[in-house]
Parts: structure tokens; sequence; C-alpha cells
């Protein structure tokens, strides 16, 4: 059955290959998705058949990409496979795309995910060519039901030229109501306060406002998400949520958080998810979300009653606990409320809720500085996606990660990071399995000493000491102290043997 329930959008339904057509040499498109959750399905692989037949032809083929986030292989990957992605924004994680950017085939513009539609709208992005739009229907009164995320499609579907609407017969249609659009938004010097107090509120409507003269195509379809399933829990992700859930009730103890806690954020990934599923054990009850993504542990915590309402602008679910969304749509929209990334990433709601932030890392220092996008320094691996927006803007900011990586050849605690995208002034507390470093109101050398001691692996902790006693003599006493030849050693040594231990 179709859900084009307007009249008028019926009349411009076309193939998958006819709306590519519509896609030029050298045009900006808006492609909705988050997190693997509702990207457009059928358009990028028909629009990347395309690429490939014009570069058969010899004839120049490249795109500008962004999206609202990371999508899946049949976007992402189909279009980095092409060589035809000139440009990408704002995050993305998809190997094949992140070939192509570190091999400089496509530039890539790593923002903050509540930075991206303000860039769009003041043109920093460039012109906006087209909008290739997921939504669950197109109702009556021409407006559109999103689909499983909302990330920048408001954006897009505003600034583009033309609109191409797939619409997905595989979403649910009792996501209707779950969605809350914000149309209040504003440059400067035309802002307002963004009217939300309590991770629950509504402030907008359910459904996307869309432009019909801009229509140029709307293309049928039932395709499953991209729903990858998350690894079992661990030792080492145990010890981790056991440590963050300690620190919560020490919170609780000192009053400086009610005992349902304050709104939570977490990061996207198995040991965010890890630490979801430890607070179902946990003795908190009554809690909110408010945050990027819905995932597994925190479906589970709404089944248990344990959360009351979680805010995001996206789903990132196993196959498993995407089905039952699919099936119980309805009953999950009383708890479960999907926005607009520039309203769930935004720094004034973050702030003014008191969000307690907890992200993942590739790797921190001594002093509390995080790396969570590079590699060795050069080499891109995802983005820094929304952790800058909640660690910069978090009552407190949080961030989790094994004290090792690589089976143990990685130390995730160096001496310098090799990129930084989180300071020390906005990281106020590191969680491994070894335990828990509280660096508020700690100068930077008391604050190696509790990283070295509380976080890091035993088998780096004598080489961390040892580095951090020599940087001491050579700074002579100074502020943070670094020898900046020793620090730089840590990562030519992993460059030269593909380990960090001596």
């Amino acid at each position: 059955m179709s859900r084009i329930f307007n009249e008028a959008f019926k009349s411009k339904v076309m193939s998958a290959e006819d709306a590519a057509a519509l896609i030029n040499n050298g045009d900006n498109v808006g492609f909705s998705g988050f997190t693997g959750a509702g990207y457009p399905k059928a358009v990028p692989g028909a629009l990347a058949t395309r690429i490939k037949a014009a570069h058969a032809r010899g004839d120049e083929f490249r795109i500008g990409v962004y999206t609202g986030a990371s999508t899946a292989p049949e976007l992402d990957g189909a279009l980095a496979e092409t060589d035809g992605v000139a440009f990408r924004s704002p995050y993305q994680s998809d190997p094949i795309m992140r070939k192509k950017i570190n091999s400089g085939v496509t530039e890539y513009s790593d923002i903050h995910l509540s930075h991206s539609a303000i860039l769009m709208r003041q043109g920093f992005l460039g012109h906006l060519d087209v909008a290739v739009i997921e939504v669950t229907a197109i109702k009556g009164d021409g407006t559109a039901i999103p689909s499983s995320s909302v990330g920048n499609n408001n954006v897009y579907l505003e600034k583009a030229e033309k609109i191409i609407l797939e619409v997905n017969s595989w979403q649910s249609l009792e996501l209707e109501g779950m969605h809350d659009i914000y149309y209040g938004t504003r440059l400067p010097p035309d802002r307002m306060p963004i009217p939300l107090t309590k991770p629950a509120d509504r402030i907008g409507q359910t459904t996307l406002q869309i432009d019909f003269d801009r229509v140029v195509a709307v293309v049928e379809c039932d395709a499953s998400d991209r729903n990858t399933p998350f690894k079992p829990l661990d030792d080492d992700s145990r010890a981790i949520a056991g440590h963050f859930i300690d620190f919560l009730g020490a919170e609780v103890a000192a009053g400086r958080m009610p005992k349902n806690l304050l709104p939570l954020q977490s990061g996207v990934g198995n040991i965010a998810n890890a630490v979801l599923a430890g607070l179902l054990e946990s003795p908190f009850e009554n809690m909110y979300a408010f945050t990027e993504v819905i995932q597994d542990g925190m479906v589970d915590l709404i089944d248990a009653g344990k959360i009351v309402t979680a805010s995001a602008t996206a789903f990132s679910l196993s196959p498993e606990a995407a089905h039952k969304m699919n099936n119980e749509a309805a009953s999950y929209r009383k708890s479960i409320i999907l926005r607009q990334q520039e309203m769930s990433n935004h720094p004034e709601a973050i702030r003014r809720l008191g969000v307690v932030g907890c992200n993942g890392l590739i790797e921190a220092d001594i002093y509390g500085n995080v790396n969570s996008t590079h590699i060795m320094g050069s080499k891109m691996q995802n983005g820094i996606g929304g952790s800058g927006d909640f660690t910069r803007n978090a009552y407190i900011s949080c961030f989790v990660t094994p004290s090792t990586a690589k089976n143990g050849d990685i130390s995730c605690f160096v001496p310098m990071v090799s990129h930084h995208d989180h300071t020390e002034h906005d990281v106020q507390v590191l969680i491994t399995e070894r335990g828990l470093a509280d660096l508020r109101g700690l100068s930077p050398k008391q604050r190696a000493k509790v990283i070295i001691e509380k976080c890091a692996h035993p088998d780096y902790q004598p080489m961390l000491t040892d580095y951090y006693d020599r940087a001491l003599k050579t700074a002579n006493g100074l502020q943070t102290p670094h020898d900046l030849r020793e620090a730089l050693s840590w990562h030519v040594r992993f460059l030269e043997t593909g380990s960090m231990k001596v």
C-alpha cells in the first residue's frame, strides 16, 4: 500500500534511476541519515551507478555529500567507491569513505554536529542543490512523517533548490507523533531563547514541512535501516560501567545530583551501550536522557521503567531492537522524542538541562586532553560527531575507554595526544576498567598523577610515570611539564614497531 496520502505528490512518483538523473555533476546534496538510521536506500545506489557510467565515458561527475552523521554502505560506501565524492561533512564512519578521505580523493570537513546546520544556513558549506530525504509517509496535508532519524533534514529541506523524497514503507507508520521538529531557529541577530526546559518538553511539530514546488521526485521503497549488533558485555565494559555508576552514586550522596540523576547523554558504540546496560542493574529510577541516539541499552532502560523519557535525534539499534521498535513504535513514542540535531545537540539546551555527558575516545593524555578523531595525528577515523557539543556544555563531562587497544599493544593514555579534540579545560572525568579519575579542580600536575594511577594500564604506568618525572626536570617545574621529544617518541615507537611497549 502506498504511503503517499496526498494526490499532488503522487504525480511526482518515479524510479530511483529517474530521480538520480536529476542530480548533476558539481551538485551539493544533503542526504538524510544519522548513525545508520533514516538514510535514503534507493537513490544513492542509483546515483552511484550514474556516476560510474559517467566516469567510464571519461566525463567528470563529483558531488558534495552532506548528512546528519554517519549513514550506511548503501550511501556513503556506494558513493565513495565511485571516487565521485568531492566533499563530505559533517561525520562519517564508512571504511571506504574513510579511505577516500585519508587518500585525498575526498575533502572532509569535520564539524560539531550542532554547528553543521548553522554553517549550512550561513552558506559556508556552499549552495545546496538537492535534498534527498527519507520519510515514513507523506500526509494528506503535504507534510511528511519523519523516519528513524531527523538529523539535519529540516535544514536540507529548507535550503535545497530541489527536493527528492524517499517514502520508505519499512519504517513504521506508528512513528507518527514521536518526532518534535522545532521551526523557531534563527540566525543572529534574530535568535530567541529555545523554549526547552525539561528533556520531555515538546516545542515543535510532529511532521516535516515540505515545499511542494521544490519537490522534483518521490521514490517509493521498502528497505531496512543498517542495524548492527552490539558486542556482548565483557569484564572490561562491566568494570567501566561499574565505576561510572559508583561515581553517579557519589554525586547523589554529595548532594550535587538528585536521586534520579540529571539527564544522561551517551555516545555511540559498544562501550557507551555497555554503560547503559550497567544502569539497568543500578539503584537509579525515574531517569531522563537528553542525547543524540537511542541505543539498545536505552531501550532496555525504558522497558524496565528506569528511564521516563529519552530525547535524541536518531536510533542506533541492533537488528532485534529495531524489529521490536518497528512493531511497538506506538508504545515507545510515549517515552521517546526524536528532534533535529540542532536541538538534540544544542549547547543552550545541554547547559540549561545540566546534562551528564559520557563519550568514547581514541586516546587521552596524562593532562586530560582527548583525541577522538585521528589515528597518529593525521589519519581521520570517523569525526568528532556530537562529543564536542556535550563535552563543552555538559554539567559533568565524562569519557569512557578501555585502558589499552590492539590487544594491549597500544596504551589509550599517552604523554601527549597526537590530535586535540577536547582540551583539558572541558574534560572532567576519565574512566577505564582500571578506575576513575575525577579531574575537577585539579592542576595539570595533579591531573597527571591521578590519571596514571587510576586509569592507565599497569603495563604502561611505569613508562608514563618515567615520562612525567623526566618532563618535570626538562620543563623545570613549569605549569604543564612536557618533554616534546619524549612525548613524540611514544607515537614514533608505534609507527616503527606497531606497539607502544618497550
